[in-house]
C-alpha cells in the first residue's frame, strides 16, 4: 500500500508540479546509476532537492532510492515521520554523533547492502540559495567503506530560489540539473574529497550562471 501511495504521489503530484510550475532541464541524465548500490552526491539548498532528485529515476526504482535526512527534523512529529519514512523513503540519521555508541552510518550501510541508491547531501543542512558550501567528510568515510560503489555528483541550480530555506511560499523558477561522471574510492580521504569537490565545482560552473542578488 505504501509503495502504491509513493508511486501515486511522485507520478501525479511531484512530476506534474515540476512540469507545470517549475520546469526542469536535466543534462546527462544517462550518467545516473541504473541500479544500486550507488550513491548520489548533491548540493542542498531546498526541500525540493530530494523530490527533484528522486524524479530523475524511473518509477520502478523509486522504492530503491533512499535520501539521507536528519532524524531530529523529519521525525519530529507522527504525521511528518510517516510521510518521510513511507512516501519519501528517507534514511534517518543523527546529526550529532559525538558520544554515540553506535555506528552513525549503520542504516546507510544497510540500505547499500540491500542494493539501494542513496542520496546524500555532504554540505549537511540546507545552505544559502545557490551557494555551494564546504562538504563534510562523512561521504568519504562512506566511500572508504564501499570502495567499489559509484558516487555520482549532481549539481542542482534554481531550487534554492524556488523554495529557499525558511520560506513557505513557492516562487516559480526554472531549474537546472547537472549530472557528472561517477567516482569511486581511491584509497585516500583527502584525495577523494578534493576530487569530489572539483567535480561539483565544475558542474556548478557549467551553466555560466550569474550570481544571485
Amino acid at each position: 500500500m505504501n509503495r502504491f501511495l509513493q508511486l501515486l504521489f511522485f507520478a501525479l503530484v511531484v512530476r506534474l508540479f515540476l512540469l507545470v510550475i517549475l520546469g526542469l532541464n536535466v543534462r546527462r541524465r544517462e550518467l545516473l546509476p541504473g541500479q544500486g548500490p550507488a550513491v548520489i552526491v548533491a548540493n542542498h539548498n531546498s526541500h525540493l532537492d530530494v523530490l527533484v532528485l528522486m524524479t530523475l529515476f524511473p518509477l520502478r526504482l523509486f522504492p530503491k532510492v533512499r535520501p539521507i535526512a536528519a532524524r531530529d527534523y523529519f521525525l519530529r512529529n507522527k504525521l511528518l515521520a510517516w510521510f518521510s519514512l513511507n512516501i519519501i523513503g528517507i534514511i534517518p540519521i543523527d546529526r550529532r554523533v559525538k558520544g554515540m555508541h553506535k555506528d552513525p552510518l549503520a542504516d546507510v550501510s544497510e540500505a547499500l547492502d540491500c542494493g539501494d541508491i542513496v542520496i546524500v547531501f555532504p554540505e549537511g543542512s540546507r545552505g544559502e540559495p545557490e551557494s555551494l558550501g564546504e562538504f563534510k567528510t562523512g561521504v568519504a568515510h562512506l566511500a572508504r567503506r564501499y570502495p567499489h560503489i559509484p558516487f555520482c555528483p549532481v549539481f542542482l541550480h534554481g531550487l534554492g530560489k524556488a523554495l529557499p530555506r525558511g520560506e513557505a511560499l513557492l516562487v516559480p523558477f526554472f531549474c537546472d540539473v547537472f549530472v557528472g561522471q561517477s567516482l569511486t574510492w581511491a584509497g585516500d580521504k583527502v584525495k577523494f574529497m578534493e576530487e569530489l569537490t572539483c567535480r561539483m565545482t565544475t558542474l556548478a560552473a557549467e551553466g555560466h550562471f550569474t550570481p544571485w542578488e
